[in-house]
C-alpha cells in the first residue's frame, strides 16, 4: 500500500510537467509543416523530393516549386533548392542556377542537381526523375533497417546462448544424464 501511494504522488510530480510540455505554442514536432528535417534523413529527403516532384507534376514552375519546398527541406538540400530558385527567379541560366555545390554535400543532394541541369539542358520531365530518387532512397532506408535489424538480432543470440545453454545444460540434460546413469549403475547392467 505504501509502494502504490509513493508511486502516485510521483505521478502527480511528473505528469504535469510532461502535459505542460506539449500546450499549444510550445516545442513544434517534427512533423509539423515548415520545420526543417533532420538533415542525415533519408526519409526526410525522400519525402521533400516527392513534394517537389508533386509541385512539378502541377505545373508548378521549377523556381516556384523549389522555393516552396526548401522551407521544409533537410539544411543541405534545402540551401541548393533555395539558391535554385532565387537564380531561376531572378532569370539565370538553369545550368548555373544548378550549379554543383562544392561544400560537400549528399550523394542525393547531387543527384538532384544533376537531374536538374540535365532536364533543364534536355527538356526531359524533371518530375520523374525527382520521384526515382526518392524511391531510389527509400528503398534504401529500408535495406539499411533491415541489415541493422538482423545484426541485432545475431548480437543478441550470443549472450541469450551464452546464459540461457548453460542453464538448459545444467537443469535439463544434467539430471537426465545423472538419474540414468544412476539407475544404469544400480540396475548391474555394467
Amino acid at each position: 500500500m505504501m509502494w502504490a501511494a509513493a508511486l502516485l504522488a510521483a505521478a502527480v510530480l511528473v505528469l504535469p510537467r510532461a502535459a505542460g510540455a506539449r500546450i499549444p505554442g510550445g516545442p513544434r514536432s517534427p512533423i509539423d509543416a515548415g520545420t526543417p528535417a533532420d538533415s542525415d534523413d533519408p526519409l526526410a529527403v525522400a519525402a521533400t523530393l516527392d513534394v517537389f516532384a508533386a509541385c512539378l507534376r502541377a505545373g508548378m514552375a521549377v523556381s516556384t516549386a523549389a522555393a516552396g519546398v526548401a522551407g521544409s527541406a533537410p539544411a543541405p538540400l534545402a540551401a541548393v533548392l533555395r539558391r535554385a530558385a532565387d537564380l531561376l527567379a531572378l532569370g539565370a541560366d538553369a545550368g548555373q542556377a544548378w550549379a554543383d555545390p562544392h561544400d560537400g554535400s549528399d550523394s542525393h543532394v547531387r543527384a538532384v542537381v544533376r537531374m536538374a541541369r540535365r532536364s533543364a539542358a534536355s527538356g526531359a520531365a524533371l518530375a520523374q526523375g525527382v520521384e526515382d530518387l526518392a524511391a531510389t532512397l527509400r528503398a534504401d532506408a529500408a535495406d539499411a533497417a533491415g541489415a541493422r535489424a538482423e545484426r541485432a538480432s545475431v548480437l543478441i543470440a550470443g549472450p541469450l546462448g551464452l546464459c540461457y545453454l548453460p542453464a538448459f545444460l545444467c537443469l535439463g540434460i544434467v539430471p537426465v544424464v545423472a538419474g540414468l546413469a544412476g539407475d544404469v549403475l544400480w540396475s548391474g547392467v555394467l
